[in-house]
């Protein structure tokens, strides 16, 4: 996976090391030229020198050809601008943005961003949200420990109920969509091949999620 992380301050530095330990291609912008410096000798990903919304920039990262972009400076406004670019203009399958006023989290989600206001456990977080690329996170609550997951059945959940899914407190059903037509599940609704499914997903149990669909196995 091709990472673009701008921004290398506590987090951007965090989620920048992981990915690059997880064997990701990291591209890293950071208008400080001792970001190298901070990321240390391991590092095997590359440095850009710029403004992370500079066309320019972008382009040298690598933005035409990246999987995922996360906005981890520390100006709101400068993630939230990078963010949108990354997403409406190089359409970058997932993205990312780090966000300080929780106030406006409302309103970037309104515009499809999804966004991390916690700065005690947002590196792991943002690592979360680009890795699980088989989930698509429509919407987050609080600040991201919750979030709404929309997927097809996979063959793993057909013919099986509800109940056999949940989790108290980590994994809900909350809609199932069939055949156009939206419905609120009980524990014995049964899943059916074409279904969307709607999961209520806490972020500690993430990983479990994907275990519990299947996802990834064989790969």
């Amino acid at each position: 996976m091709r990472v673009i992380i701008m921004g290398c301050g506590r987090v951007g530095e965090q989620v920048s090391r992981r990915m690059d330990e997880k064997g990701h291609h990291v591209v890293v912008i950071d208008a400080d030229e001792r970001a190298r410096d901070r990321l240390g000798p391991k590092f095997r990903g590359e440095v850009v020198v710029g403004v992370g919304f500079d066309r320019e920039v972008l382009l040298r990262a690598g933005i035409e050809n990246a999987d995922a972009f996360a906005a981890t400076s520390s100006s709101d406004n400068a993630n939230i601008i990078a963010a949108r670019i990354a997403r409406n203009i190089y359409h970058v399958p997932r993205v990312v943005a780090r966000l300080f006023d929780p106030r406006r989290a409302e309103i970037y989600q309104r515009l499809g961003l999804v966004t991390i206001s916690s700065t005690n456990w947002g590196a792991e977080r943002i690592y979360e949200l680009i890795t699980h690329a088989d989930l698509d996170a429509v919407q987050t609550f609080g600040q991201g420990e919750v979030a709404l997951i929309e997927i097809e059945a996979p063959p793993r959940l057909v013919g099986r109920m509800v109940n056999q899914v949940t989790i108290p407190g980590e994994i809900s059903v909350v809609a199932i969509t069939r055949q156009g037509e939206a419905q609120i599940p009980v524990l014995g609704s049964e899943f059916r091949e074409g279904d969307r499914l709607h999961f209520a997903v806490h972020a500690r149990a993430m990983s479990r999620f994907e275990m519990l669909l299947g996802l990834g196995e064989g790969a």
